[in-house]
C-alpha cells in the first residue's frame, strides 16, 4: 500500500449498542442480562441478549416487556453515554491520539503513521479491538477511504479495498443512508421514506441520479446524502483560514474539581465561544475542547458532529468530557470526584492527577454560518430561513429570561401525538430534549385532518338553531338540529355580559371521535367536532363534550 493510499484510508471504531452498553455499566448489571434504551416510551437501543429473543428498536415500552419480561428498562441519557465512554476514548488515545469522536460509542481514526508503526491499518484495528476490550467493551471496526463508508462497513466489520467506496455502497439499502444519526440530518429519514415510495431501494439507484435534479427536487441535505452515496466528501470545510481569536481560554481560579462547578464554566466558555464565531460569520463543526491540570496533565477531545454545533450543544460535550475524565467513568457522590470505588463505567480510573486550572475551546472546522440551524428558528419561524443575528439574539433572550425566571419560562412547541389540535403540541423548556408527550407516528383513530386551526383556544359558545334553540349532538353522531348560529357570551364592565352572535354560512360534521366516560350524571356521551364557516369570514373548530360546545381553535 503507499503511502497516499495510506493516508486517505479511514478507521472507524464502533461500540454496538453503546446507550444499552453503557446504561448496564452503571446499573452493575450482569453481562447477558437484557437491557433497553427508552425515549418517548419507545426502543431506542437495546442489548444484543434483549435483541436475540425479539426487542427491536421502535417498540413501545409495553410490547417489549412483553417480548422479554426480565428485562431492565432505562430511560435515554446522553450525560451518562458520554461519560461512561470517555475510558475508552482515552485507551484509544493511548494507543493513537488522533481521533474523532463522533458519538458516544463511534470515534473514527485517520490513516497516518501510527498505521505504520503498526503494519498497516489491519494490525492497527487488531489492536484498537484489543485495547478496549482491555475495558470490557466489546468493538467493531471499519476501514474504509471515506468517514461514511468506514462508518457503515464497522457496523459489519468490514474492510473496503482502496477506491472500493462506492461499490460498496452501491448494493446496500438506501436506509443506510440514515442508519448513523450523526452523521446525518434528522430529516433524512423522510428523504429515505421518499426515496423509496420512489422504487429508489438502494444506495447505488440513487448515486446514478443527476445531483441537479436532485438538488432541485428535494431539500439540501439530500444533496449531502447524494455526494455521500458516491463516496465523495461528506462535508467540505469553508476553505477559510482559522484565526488564531477563535479559540477561547479560561483560567480557572481556584482551580476545578467539581463537576457542577467544570459544567457552568463550560457554560459561559460555549457562549464566548458561539459569540466569536458569529462576529467570524462562521459555525464550527469540529471541536477540539482542552482541560489541563496543576500539575500539568491534559485532557484533548475532538468533537465531530453532522450539524454545526450551537452553545447548547457545546456545553453538553463539554459536560461529557469534564465529568467523564473527573469521575474516571464512574458517577461521583454529590459531584465531587470520587476516590476510588464506584459502580458501573468500564475500563480503568483515568481521573485527573490534580484539579483542572486551564480550559480551551478550538475550532478545528467551520462552514459558513448559512448552515448554522438553531431549533429555536424551526419552533419560531415554522422552518422559514431567519437572519442569523435576529435568530442569535432572539436565542439568547430567551436564554436570559430563562435564567431569571426559571427554566420552565421559556417552552417551545414539539409535534406530538393525539386527536384534538391541543392534543398534537407538547410544550418544553428551551434547552430541553424535544421528546413528545404521545408519539406522533402511532395511529390515532379520529384524530384532526389536515389543515389544523392557526389559533389554538378554547372558549365556551352556544350553537343555536333558526328558532334559537341550543343544537346538541345525539347518540348516532348526528346535530339535533340545523345550526344557524353561534353565539358567544363575554364579560363586561359593571358585572354585566354583552351578547355575540355570528350567522353560519357553511358547516361539516358532526363527526364522532370517542365517548366522555367522566360525565356528571355517570354515564358516557359522545365527543364530536364540527367545522363552521362564520359570516365575517372566519372558519372555527368546535368540539362537542358533556352537552357543550367549546371552540378549539381558529382558522385563518
Amino acid at each position: 500500500m503507499t503511502q497516499q493510499e495510506l493516508t486517505r484510508r479511514t478507521l472507524a471504531l464502533w461500540c454496538p449498542d453503546w446507550p444499552a452498553m453503557a446504561a448496564a455499566a452503571e446499573a452493575d448489571l450482569p453481562p447477558l442480562h437484557p437491557v433497553a434504551v427508552l425515549s418517548a416510551n419507545r426502543v431506542v437501543a437495546c442489548s444484543a441478549t434483549a435483541r436475540a429473543v425479539g426487542v427491536r428498536r421502535g417498540m413501545c415500552k409495553r410490547q417489549a416487556q412483553a417480548v422479554c419480561p426480565e428485562m431492565t428498562v432505562v430511560a435515554a441519557d446522553e450525560g451518562r453515554d458520554g461519560r461512561l465512554f470517555d475510558p475508552v476514548v482515552t485507551a484509544v488515545a493511548e494507543v493513537i491520539p488522533t481521533l474523532e469522536v463522533l458519538r458516544p460509542g463511534l470515534l473514527v481514526i485517520p490513516g497516518d503513521r501510527a498505521a505504520r508503526y503498526f503494519g498497516g491499518m489491519e494490525a492497527l484495528a487488531e489492536e484498537l479491538v484489543d485495547v478496549v476490550s482491555a475495558c470490557g467493551i466489546e468493538s467493531q471496526v471499519g476501514i474504509a477511504d471515506e468517514i461514511f463508508t468506514a462508518v457503515l462497513a464497522a457496523r459489519h466489520g468490514h474492510q473496503v479495498e482502496p477506491g472500493g467506496d462506492r461499490a460498496y455502497l452501491a448494493g446496500r439499502p438506501v436506509a443506510d443512508l440514515a442508519l448513523e444519526p450523526s452523521m446525518s440530518d434528522p430529516s433524512r429519514v423522510e428523504l429515505v421514506d421518499l426515496l423509496r415510495r420512489l422504487g429508489i431501494g438502494t444506495i447505488g439507484a440513487f448515486a446514478e441520479m443527476d445531483i441537479a435534479d436532485v438538488a432541485t427536487r428535494f431539500a439540501r441535505d439530500a444533496v449531502l446524502a447524494h455526494r455521500l452515496a458516491n463516496a465523495l466528501p461528506g462535508r467540505v470545510p469553508s476553505g477559510r483560514h482559522l484565526p488564531a481569536e477563535l479559540d477561547v481560554d479560561h483560567t480557572c481560579d481556584p482551580p476545578v474539581d467539581r463537576i457542577d462547578v467544570a459544567a457552568f464554566i463550560g457554560r459561559t466558555l460555549a457562549e464566548k465561544l458561539h459569540r466569536r464565531l458569529r462576529d467570524a460569520a462562521v459555525a464550527c463543526t469540529r471541536l477540539t475542547i482542552e482541560a489541563i491540570t496543576e500539575r500539568g496533565q491534559q485532557h484533548s477531545r475532538t468533537w465531530h458532529c453532522a450539524q454545526p454545533l450551537t452553545p447548547e450543544t457545546t456545553a453538553d460535550r463539554i459536560r461529557w468530557q469534564l465529568e467523564g475524565w473527573l469521575t474516571g467513568g464512574r458517577r461521583g457522590n454529590g459531584g465531587r470526584k470520587t476516590n476510588g470505588g464506584g459502580t458501573g463505567g468500564p475500563g480503568k480510573d483515568t481521573r485527573p492527577d490534580s484539579p483542572i486550572v486551564r480550559l480551551r475551546l478550538i475550532p478545528v472546522e467551520v462552514v459558513e454560518a448559512g448552515a448554522l440551524h438553531y431549533q429555536l428558528s424551526d419552533a419560531l419561524s415554522g422552518g422559514t430561513a431567519v437572519d442569523p443575528d435576529v435568530e442569535e439574539r432572539a436565542r439568547r433572550s430567551l436564554v436570559r429570561i430563562q435564567g431569571l425566571l426559571g427554566g420552565d419560562a421559556v417552552r417551545i412547541p414539539v409535534l406530538s401525538g393525539g386527536r384534538g389540535p391541543a392534543e398534537q403540541i407538547t410544550m418544553v423548556s428551551l434547552g430541553d430534549e424535544r421528546t413528545p408527550r404521545r408519539d406522533p407516528s402511532a395511529p390515532w383513530p379520529g384524530h384532526l385532518p389536515q389543515p389544523t386551526p392557526t389559533v389554538l383556544v378554547e372558549t365556551a359558545v352556544s350553537v343555536l338553531d333558526a328558532v334559537g334553540q341550543p343544537v346538541r349532538v345525539t347518540d348516532r353522531g348526528a346535530f339535533t338540529a340545523e345550526p344557524v348560529t353561534v353565539r358567544l357570551s363575554e364579560p363586561a364592565g359593571g358585572g354585566k355580559s354583552r351578547k355575540t352572535s355570528w350567522g353560519l354560512c357553511w358547516w361539516a360534521g358532526p363527526w364522532p371521535v370517542g365517548m366522555d366516560r367522566a360525565s356528571a350524571a355517570g354515564t358516557t356521551e359522545l365527543i364530536a367536532r364540527a367545522q363552521v364557516l362564520l359570516d365575517d369570514s372566519r372558519a372555527l373548530l368546535l368540539c362537542y363534550r358533556g352537552g357543550t360546545w367549546i371552540v378549539e381553535g381558529v382558522y385563518e
